[in-house]
C-alpha cells in the first residue's frame, strides 16, 4: 500500500508541477505581448520558474511510468491554460477545442483505470 501512496503522492505533485509550468507560461506569454520581439524581465522570470520544475520532476518520475506521467501533465497542463487563456487574455474556446478537452480528461480516466 505504500507504493500506492507514493503514486498518488507523485500524481499529486505532477499537478502542481503543471500549474507552476502554467505560471512560467503566463510569463512567457506576457514576455511575448510587449512592443518588442521579447520583454527580457517576463521571459526571464517564466524561464527560472521553468527550470524549478525540474527538481519535482526527479520525485515524479521515480514513482509514474514516463508515459503515463506524460498524459497526465499534459492534460493539466491543457486545463491550467485552457483557465488561464480564457480569464486573463479573453481568448475563446470552440466547440472543438472543448470535446478535445472532454476527450483528454476521458484519456486520464482510462489511464488511471487500466495502467
Amino acid at each position: 500500500m505504500e507504493n500506492m501512496s507514493a503514486i498518488i503522492t507523485a500524481l499529486f505533485v505532477t499537478v502542481i508541477l503543471a500549474l507552476v509550468g502554467v505560471v512560467g507560461d503566463y510569463f512567457i506569454k506576457i514576455a511575448s505581448s510587449g512592443k518588442k520581439f521579447l520583454e527580457p524581465k517576463w521571459f526571464i522570470i517564466g524561464l527560472v520558474i521553468y527550470a524549478l520544475t525540474a527538481f519535482g520532476w526527479v520525485f515524479v518520475m521515480k514513482y509514474i511510468k514516463l508515459s503515463t506521467l506524460g498524459v497526465f501533465y499534459a492534460v493539466s497542463t491543457m486545463i491550467f491554460l485552457t483557465v488561464v487563456s480564457i480569464l486573463n487574455f479573453g481568448e475563446k474556446l470552440n466547440f472543438y477545442e472543448a470535446i478535445g478537452i472532454i476527450m483528454a480528461i476521458a484519456s486520464i480516466i482510462l489511464l488511471g483505470r487500466f495502467a
